[in-house]
């Protein structure tokens, strides 16, 4: 199964990376707040640049003066499982310590071309 990450990066501002091993590049998303851990709250991740597969496992400082430059830790991690992809929206199976069921990444097309919400998928 793919791998996930989520960072907790310390930079100019206090965010989260989430990144999911897909097509030999981690693709990327910066999330302002702590990703929901429960289904009602929604968040916004602004879909960012693809990352090597090997800066999943990172963990330490960024120096300063470098793109990101700050402390970096990994919040969680774990494995993933795609149940649905199409452009515009992907629904996943995480299986991390802290993230676990389902959750829905989908474009928030009206707030510009990089900018999706995720959020926790209630169980019906």
């Amino acid at each position: 199964m793919p791998n996930f990450v989520v960072h907790k990066h310390n930079a100019k501002r206090l965010h989260y990376d989430l990144r999911l091993s897909m097509g030999g590049v981690a693709k990327s998303w910066a999330v302002p707040k702590q990703p929901p851990l429960k289904a009602g709250l929604k968040r916004l991740a602004v879909q960012v640049e693809d990352h090597a597969v090997s800066y999943m496992k990172f963990e330490g400082t960024i120096p300063k003066g470098q793109y990101g430059a700050g402390t970096v830790k990994i919040w969680d991690n774990g494995t993933y499982k795609m149940l649905e992809k199409k452009p515009g929206k992907m629904i996943v199976e995480f299986k991390g310590k802290k993230m676990k069921g389902e959750y829905c990444l989908v474009k928030f097309a009206r707030s510009g071309p990089k900018n999706w919400l995720l959020f926790k998928v209630k169980k019906k």
